[in-house]
């Protein structure tokens, strides 16, 4: 079996105290290690706290897992790539450091291009749903429509407006960025919606909705991009 390290992060103590998300990426992991044929030779949890000059400062137990994973020339792996960071930035310099990483979401034969490309769309996918939702209320503001009020009917109703506008963005915008891997898992070989729906399940990439891939959910996806 591969020697394989974990680890996971949350990013307050509040978290920590409660075992809110820890529990859960502990399971994942063991799950994926087990599926997977890895032993979890050893866990490192981590509570990121403001401190520090840079971001591996700021996570002690990550800097000690590249270090423990230097030493046993093994990878380290995470439930879930947010886990490592919601930046792409980072993500890359956590590659200059030579160890690999394993995401048990998305599989273990993911290189290090895809999770860059993962990063990427995902860094990517939150800006635009963040700037679509300011323009969307901005717009509703600008007609005169007062917003955050609870007791104005129309101004919740203008937030549900709003929030469906931004829903409707995030949804083309998770097309265009899953569509470069359907290009790809087309040039593996995949010819029907069947396959290519396997395919994205395989790889732990999940629906819009956070859901499973079938075979009308890629056509719609193709239809929408």
């Amino acid at each position: 079996m591969r020697p394989l390290i974990a680890y996971v992060r949350v990013s307050t103590s509040k978290q920590s105290k409660s075992g809110l998300g820890i529990e859960a990426q502990q399971e994942a992991l063991t799950r994926f290690a087990e599926a997977e044929g890895f032993e979890l030779i050893r866990m490192f949890v981590e509570v990121e706290t403001g401190k520090g000059s840079d971001a591996l400062e700021r996570r002690p137990q990550l800097a000690a897992a590249l270090a423990e994973a230097r030493r046993k020339r093994c990878s380290i792996g995470v439930a879930k790539l947010d886990r490592l960071s919601r930046d792409v930035h980072f993500i890359s310099g956590l590659m200059t450091h030579r160890v690999p990483f394993v995401v048990a979401e998305l599989g273990s034969d993911v290189d290090p291009f895809i999770l860059h490309l993962f990063a990427a769309l995902a860094e990517k996918e939150r800006a635009l749903i963040s700037v679509r939702t300011k323009a969307a209320l901005a717009a509703a503001k600008a007609r005169g429509v007062t917003l955050g009020n609870p007791k104005l009917s129309e101004a919740r109703q203008t937030a549900h407006k709003a929030a469906a506008i931004a829903n409707e963005a995030a949804a083309d915008q998770h097309a265009a960025n899953v569509l470069p891997i359907i290009r790809q898992i087309k040039r593996a070989g995949a010819t029907t919606l069947r396959e290519i729906a396997d395919a994205l399940n395989a790889r732990g990439v999940q629906t819009a909705r956070g859901g499973q891939w079938y075979a009308m959910t890629v056509r719609n996806v193709l239809a929408r991009a």
